[in-house]
C-alpha cells in the first residue's frame, strides 16, 4: 500500500471520527495522518513520500504565485487605455518525459491567464503556447521552462 493512499485512509478515518467530511475536515485529516506517518517512517524504510509532499506543496504555492502575477498583468491590460499585450504562440521544448508531468505541465500553463497550451508535438519533445504578452520569445520559453516545468520535474521525480 502506497503511503499516499494510507494517508488518505487515515484521514477518511480521521473524518469519521469528527462526523464530518467537509473539505477543512479531511485537510487537518491530511495533515494530521501526515505527522502520523512521518513519526512512523523507520517502517516503511526508504521513501520519497515525505519529501515529495513539500514539493507538491511548494509546486501549489508557486503556480498560485503565478496565477495572482498574471491575473494582475491581464487586468491591468483591460483597464488602461494603452494595451501593452503582445500575443504570439512559441515552441517550448520539454525536459519532462513522462505523459502525466507533460499533462500537469501544459494544464498548468493553461491556468495561467494570459496563457493557453495548444498542442504538444508527436515526439512530446515541444509544447506549443500561446501568451498574451511575447515581448521576448526566449525569455517566455525560459519562465515557463525555468518556473512551472522546473518545479513540476521536482515535484514529480
Amino acid at each position: 500500500m502506497t503511503l499516499l493512499l494510507l494517508n488518505g485512509l487515515l484521514a477518511t478515518g480521521w473524518a469519521a471520527l469528527w462526523g464530518s467530511f467537509a473539505w477543512p475536515t479531511l485537510a487537518s485529516g491530511l495533515v494530521v495522518g501526515y505527522f502520523a506517518l512521518w513519526t512512523v517512517r523507520p517502517l516503511f524504510g526508504e521513501t520519497t513520500y515525505f519529501g515529495r509532499v513539500w514539493r507538491v506543496i511548494g509546486l501549489a504555492l508557486f503556480f498560485l504565485f503565478e496565477l495572482v502575477v498574471s491575473s494582475l498583468r491581464v487586468v491591468w491590460d483591460v483597464i488602461t487605455p494603452d494595451h501593452r499585450s503582445r500575443p504570439g504562440i512559441i515552441a517550448v521544448p520539454l525536459d519532462v518525459k513522462d505523459d502525466g508531468q507533460i499533462m500537469v505541465v501544459a494544464n498548468l500553463v493553461s491556468l495561467t491567464p494570459g496563457s493557453l497550451s495548444l498542442d504538444v508535438s508527436d515526439d512530446r519533445k515541444t509544447l506549443y503556447v500561446h501568451a498574451m504578452f511575447i515581448d521576448d520569445p526566449e525569455e517566455s520559453r525560459r519562465e515557463i521552462k525555468d518556473g512551472l516545468e522546473r518545479k513540476v520535474l521536482e515535484a514529480f521525480n
